[in-house]
């Protein structure tokens, strides 16, 4: 059974400096960093002195010593016995040296300190089940790199290799450190008790503490909310193709899971034998596929019988796979009215952001390319077996299983949660919203209408 005990200390690390956090049994810090977020709405109500059982640290992944105090790391060394390192920089165009100090060199600097921890039960290390996005077919297995985290080092202080060179076939500087960060655990030569988590795409929870609670605006989130709100008409999707999202509570059940397997694994064996770091792919579409086309159509049911009012167009798209496509897309749907815009703007004597926000954007959405047009096969078998070893409580208690899911429940929790925790509005406003929604239909059909009747004539009476 899965139990936290007490005297239990657990090390998460969640963001890449400034703040660690520790979770204490039975350390006092007081510390309110954090607590005032809506997440822990429920958390307050339920247990109000649950920030006495968490101390915050500050740190540094960057830095070799993680940034930690003397005096926080012999604490950490004395008291910590599971480590959950979920720390990392996840965007896709970030510069190849500091990706690699953060993701690889960060990781190994954390494995040194574990290594020093003297009751340390269990290390799980958070990847990406598109570490490989390379292999059309993922598996829960270690594959080979063209580089060692060591001969990358060494590349990085180099002028003759450019870091489209270096990455070879990945698309993005996050997917590839993370590949690298795997082969370096593989080898395991601190010979710690760790496993490899690799999630999928985690959108917003399913339940807990609240159905969809969310924080951020990656991957499908930022696609739909910037369509619901008018911003997004071009979007790069392959509507055919399976997508791989997993609600983020059922994510952070399956992490403390494969934290228990970890522990057990080496309980068995009485921690005698150091195996090579077990990896589990924790994705939705290996047992439940959900295709763009459900996801996008869910979205767009919702959408229609609850606008948000914060919108400055109708939520039209045109989806493309092609990037020329894209590109004449973008600039009829994207950029003239974003020029027309900031003319406005101007002559009324403000600052021109409209072409710049659309430049954003689009710079993201073509670092998302590669993910929202192709799709890949993943293996879980590991995962599958961990949850048919959990007992009937547990697997209540820590539910993460993704056969059969609801996906139409989900997609609705899903689009309510963005309107509530992204776009910031109660449905207290959905008469206000749905009025000004209409007008927008009325004059995207007008235009429309004229759009089809200036190409009608030209078609016929001009070429």
């Amino acid at each position: 059974m899965i139990r936290i005990f007490n005297r239990t200390a657990i090390m998460v690390l969640l963001a890449t400096r400034y703040i660690l956090r520790t979770g204490v049994c039975t350390q006092h810090d007081n510390n309110e960093h954090g607590s005032s977020l809506d997440l822990f709405d429920r958390l307050r109500d339920e247990k109000p002195d649950f920030m006495d059982y968490i101390k915050v640290i500050d740190g540094n992944i960057e830095e070799e010593s993680l940034g930690l105090s003397t005096a926080d790391r012999n604490w950490i060394v004395e008291n910590v016995n599971f480590v959950f390192h979920c720390a990392a920089t996840i965007k896709f165009n970030e510069a190849l040296e500091l990706a690699t100090k953060i993701n690889i060199q960060g990781t190994n600097n954390l494995l040194t300190l574990a290594a020093q921890m003297k009751n340390l039960k269990g290390f799980v290390h958070v990847s990406t089940a598109y570490s490989h996005c390379p292999r059309k077919e993922i598996r829960e297995q270690y594959y080979p790199t063209p580089v060692t985290a060591k001969e990358l080092k060494n590349m990085l202080g180099s002028d003759e290799l450019s870091e489209s060179k270096i990455l070879e076939n990945w698309p993005n500087t996050y997917t590839f450190t993370k590949a690298i960060t795997e082969d370096m655990i593989s080898t395991n030569e601190n010979r710690l008790p760790i496993s490899i988590f690799r999630p999928s795409i985690i959108g917003c929870t399913k339940s807990e503490p609240e159905p969809g609670w969310l924080e951020n605006m990656s991957g499908p989130t930022g696609i739909i909310t910037g369509v619901v709100v008018g911003f997004l008409r071009a979007i790069a999707v392959a509507t055919e193709k399976v997508t791989d999202i997993i609600p983020a509570d059922y994510t952070a059940n399956a992490l403390i899971s494969v934290m228990w397997d970890t522990v057990k694994r080496h309980q068995d064996c009485d921690y005698t034998k150091y195996e090579q770091p077990k990896i589990y792919n924790y994705v939705s579409s290996a047992d439940s596929p959900l295709t763009w086309n459900e996801y996008i159509q869910g979205m767009t049911e919702h959408y229609i019988v609850s606008p948000p009012l914060r919108s400055m167009w109708y939520g039209f798209f045109i989806v493309y796979t092609n990037l020329w496509i894209g590109m004449v897309l973008k600039f009829f749907l994207h950029r003239i009215p974003a020029a027309l815009v900031d003319f406005l703007l101007i002559i009324r004597g403000k600052s021109p952001k409209m072409l710049k926000m659309y430049e954003k954007t689009e710079i993201m959405m073509g670092l998302a390319h590669p993910f929202t047009t192709n799709q890949w096969k993943f293996d879980n078998s590991n995962t599958v077996k961990l949850l048919s070893s959990l007992n009937i409580e547990d697997r209540d208690q820590f539910e993460f299983g993704m056969v059969n899911f609801d996906w139409k429940s989900y997609i609705k929790t899903s689009y309510y949660g963005i309107r509530k925790h992204i776009l910031k509005e109660e449905m207290s406003n959905l008469d206000k919203a749905i009025s000004k929604n209409r007008k927008y239909v009325f004059t995207y059909m007008y235009e429309y209408n004229i759009l089809c009747i200036v190409s009608f004539i030209m078609n016929n009476y001009i070429s």
